[in-house]
């Protein structure tokens, strides 16, 4: 029997108040873009409980098969898909089409990687028999994924625990629904039953029902270092149940000695203002040379100013769209007060054009002078600037977070490069390349406030089966040769 079934859950998790929705806007306008009922915590988990046995016992290559099918439907509906994400984010139509196709290319990705990270293997013995090594999924697991990539931060969790044998309950982002729910019937129509894949629409109160619930054995969460540290702590005296954490970062590129300044300056702001700053893997602090500092923020600034900030379906297409709401906008350009007024130095400030609409253009601040600076991620369009005179003190400063999740080394030679992918602490370390777009045909994760060690991407595969080792013989043959009279 691959689990039990478990009737009930705990008395403190109760049904759902009968008629309670909740609903999605577009930050852009703030018309309302999707509304619907929560879901049901205890139906929810007990349909996944009761699918899972025989999805876990299907094929793998019947699993693989309906995750190629689904990479088939969602072709069909990549605009539909998109656009609905461009209209509950706001990011920009041409972003929102990039990652559906993302999420089409992560299920050739995933399958690779099942096989190469879980492969069965056995270790012949003539007197020993055979110690195989085998793989097993782990029942029921919550998605609980972000809003900023609501399609593409799914399916990096989901694909692989399908894969695996797992069943799904997918919690997407309150501020997401409407993605999620399209994610959900290219799911459904390529043959994974709803019962397999549940699509479970709820607020904070519903994901921490789930989280809590006896009979989910795992949650694989994206999204921020604060919601993730309260899942850890729920489930710090649950040895059982997995736990794998994707959250953000404090993130630092260093900008060192280079003559291609202009090339430099397109991977700070690519880096720092892609999705309006909101990726766990933006760039929050550019790190420069003091001898570089002036011809290099000259050209960041010049190419900021320049930046399109407008709403997804504008046309000219803008480079980045709104924040998701008016009071993360509001907690944005406080922050950024707050820094000006602790000493730091506008170089190019936060504006927002709109106080009703959360769309800013980006804020550019030297932070130099500031002698204790928070050390928090700030999910926006704001980078914060400063300068240091050797490699070692620029390692340093990297260094300064509890966050580890993404570094980058602009210019510098290779030897240089070679120390700072020695010294800095990170997952993810990059070389004249932004510090978003992490590939997903590698691991994806962090250290400290970033991550629980358990990295997506290819790495997925780890966390979403576990190994069992087998010692086996076609026929009992044991003695016992000491001890005995």
């Amino acid at each position: 029997m691959v689990g039990a079934v478990t009737s009930r859950a705990p008395a403190a998790i109760a049904r759902q108040a009968p008629g309670r929705e909740i609903a999605s806007h577009d930050p852009a306008t703030g018309a309302q873009v999707w509304r619907g009922p929560v879901a049901d915590i205890e139906e929810t988990v007990l349909r996944a409980r009761r699918a899972w046995p025989a999805w876990a016992a299907q094929p793998l290559s019947t699993r693989m098969e309906l995750l190629r099918r689904f990479a088939n439907e969602l072709r069909k509906d990549a605009e539909k898909l998109a656009t609905m994400i461009a209209r509950e984010i706001g990011k920009p139509l041409w972003e929102a089409r990039a990652e559906v196709d993302g999420v089409v290319a992560k299920v050739e990705i995933s399958i690779r990687a099942y096989a190469e990270r879980t492969s069965q293997r056995r270790l012949d013995s003539a007197l020993q028999g055979v110690m195989a090594v085998r793989h097993k999924p782990h029942g029921v697991l919550l998605v609980l994924s972000p809003f900023n990539y609501p399609a593409h931060l799914a399916s990096a969790h989901i694909v692989p625990a399908l894969i695996a044998g797992n069943a799904v309950i997918f919690k997407p982002s309150e501020r997401a629904p409407g993605s999620g729910e399209l994610l959900a019937r290219c799911f459904h129509r390529a043959g994974v039953s709803a019962a397999v894949l549940q699509f479970a629409p709820g607020g904070p109160q519903e994901g921490a029902a789930f989280v809590g619930h006896e009979c989910v054995d795992g949650v694989l969460f994206t999204g921020s270092a604060a919601n993730g540290i309260a899942i850890n702590r729920r489930l710090a005296a649950r040895p059982d149940k997995l736990c794998a954490l994707e959250m953000g970062g404090n993130n630092a590129l260093v900008a060192w000695d280079t003559p291609k300044l202009t090339d430099a300056a397109a991977i700070v702001v690519q880096s720092a203002f892609a999705s309006a700053g909101q990726r766990c893997t933006a760039a929050r602090r550019l790190i420069v040379r003091d001898t570089l500092y002036d011809a290099l923020m000259a050209e960041v600034k010049g190419l900021a100013d320049r930046l399109i900030c407008g709403g997804a379906f504008d046309d000219p297409a803008p480079f980045m769209g709104p924040v998701i709401d008016n009071a993360v906008a509001d907690g944005l350009t406080e922050s950024f007060l707050y820094l000006l007024s602790h000493g730091g130095r506008a170089i190019k400030h936060l504006v927002r054009g709109d106080d009703s609409r959360p769309f800013l253009c980006p804020g550019i601040i030297d932070v130099t002078a500031i002698r204790q600076r928070p050390d928090v991620e700030l999910f926006g369009p704001v980078l914060q600037v400063i300068r240091v005179s050797d490699f070692d003190e620029a390692i340093a400063e990297a260094n300064a977070t509890r966050y580890g999740l993404a570094a980058s080394l602009v210019g510098g030679t290779p030897q240089e490069y070679n120390r700072f992918w020695a010294n800095v602490r990170a997952g993810i370390v990059n070389w004249n390349r932004p510090t978003t777009g992490p590939s997903h045909a590698a691991p994806v994760g962090g250290v400290g406030l970033s991550g629980n060690h358990r990295p997506s991407g290819t790495y997925a595969a780890d966390y979403c089966a576990y190994p069992v080792a087998s010692g086996e013989m076609d026929q009992p043959r044991a003695a016992i040769g000491v001890g005995l009279r």
